[in-house]
Parts: C-alpha cells; structure tokens; sequence
C-alpha cells in the first residue's frame, strides 16, 4: 500500500479531489441525458413509429469510440471537461430512452383511463401518474447508464489529463508506479458500487408499494414448499393428534 493515496503534485488536484471530479464528469451527464430522455421518451410513447429511428440514432452515436468523440470536439470545447461530459450524455441515452419508454409502456391502460377520466391533462398524467409507477424501469436503465459513465471518464485522460481518476493511468505509466493504477481501478469500482447502491436505495424508497426482490420472494417460496419446520410445536401436536390407520 507504500504510495498508493501518494498523488503526485503535477495532478494538482488531491486523492479526494479526484474522486469529486471523476462524480461531476460522470453524473452530472447521466442527469442531463435523463432530463432529456423523458420528453424524448414520451414523445416515442405518443408517436409510436418515432421509436425505431430515435433507437436507431441512439445505437449508432453509442457506438462511436470514445476518444473519437473527443478528438471530433476538442476544436469546438477545448481540452475542457466538456468534452468529456457530451459524449457520456450521449451515451447515456441508449439504455435511458429505452429505460423510459418500457417503463411508460408498462402502465396499466385502466389506470391511463381513469386518469384521463379525471380530467388530468397529458403533461400532468404524465409527471404524476405514468412516471412514478415506471419507476423501477427508469431507476435499472440509470443504475446502468452511470456504471458506464463512470467507467468511461477514465478514457479522458488521454486528452490534456481530463480523466479525473484516470488520470493516475498515465501518471503510474509516467513514474513507473503500479501503485497508482491500482488505486485508480479500485477506487472506480468502489464509486460504482456505491453509486449503483444509492441507486437502489432511492428505488426502494420512491416505490415503497412494489413487492419483494426476487431473492427475497424466492426465500419465501422455498419456505412455503418445505412447509412448517420439524420443531414447530404446531406440528408436532398435529401429528400426535393424528388417527390411527384402521386395519
């Protein structure tokens, strides 16, 4: 561990600087590619042969590489953290356009039906009824899209050291010092798994009314098949109470 949080001062930034930068370059373009897929989702919602080319589009820019990307808009932004921050949001609408409109989709056409029988206008059923029950749809896609965005940042170092955490890449190339690299890998695990567990937190708490996870429905099953347990007083008195077979 000699070294490991030893960040060399040509970084100018220290271990925990590194790690807040390498959370702004990664989230702040998941927010804004989420802010931008829910019009764009119910906009494929309403118009539903609008859904294919949006998909289209968003599979192709998704498949640009990176340090291309960054190459294309260092004439337009610099070497910037913008130029890092683009790309990820756009990246980031492959998994949340999709997210959004299954999750819009998955609403119940009755429940649709007595909202509009209400009289709640589009915008409105939209943001309060059609949202929170796609929820969990929305919240998988995020918990994707920022696992991503924050595994990608690392690439902007190669690009006037805007790579937050990726930065200790070069650096431990630079000074022959492993140590750095392993710090930069696992401190990025660790940010993702936490992110990723903050994800679900939020999930949890916005739709309280959704049922068990699968693991813990799965134990609940098991439970119910095996039946009572062989200490249960209930059964032991049951079976001692049984008739006897008649011959």
């Amino acid at each position: 561990m000699n070294g490991f949080f030893d960040i060399p001062s040509d970084l100018q930034s220290s271990y925990f600087g590194l790690i807040s930068t390498h959370l702004q370059e990664a989230l702040i373009p998941v927010l804004v590619g989420f802010l931008l897929s829910l019009p764009i989702g119910l906009l494929c919602v309403r118009v539903r042969w609008l859904y294919p080319p949006v998909l289209w589009t968003t599979t192709v820019i998704y498949a640009i590489p990176s340090l291309a990307f960054f190459v294309v808009l260092i004439d337009y932004t610099g070497l910037s953290k913008l130029t890092v921050m683009i790309p990820l949001c756009l990246y980031s609408l492959v998994v949340l356009v999709p997210s959004v409109v299954d999750g819009i989709r998955s609403v119940p056409e009755e429940t649709n039906a007595a909202a509009q029988a209400m009289g709640i206008g589009l915008v409105r059923r939209y943001l309060q009824v059609q949202l929170p029950i796609a929820v969990p749809a929305i919240i998988a896609g995020l918990r994707v899209a920022a696992a991503s965005s924050i595994s990608l940042v690392s690439v902007g170092a190669l690009i006037g050291n805007q790579g937050a955490l990726g930065n200790l890449l070069t650096t431990a190339l630079l000074y022959q010092r492993p140590a750095l690299a392993l710090n930069s890998v696992v401190t990025t695990a660790v940010l993702a798994v936490l992110v990723d567990a903050l994800l679900v937190l939020a999930r949890r708490l916005l739709t309280p009314w959704q049922p068990p996870s699968d693991s813990k429905a799965r134990r609940t099953a098991l439970r119910t098949a095996a039946g009572p347990s062989a200490g249960d007083p209930s059964t032991t008195a049951g079976a001692a109470r049984a008739p006897e077979r008649v011959s």
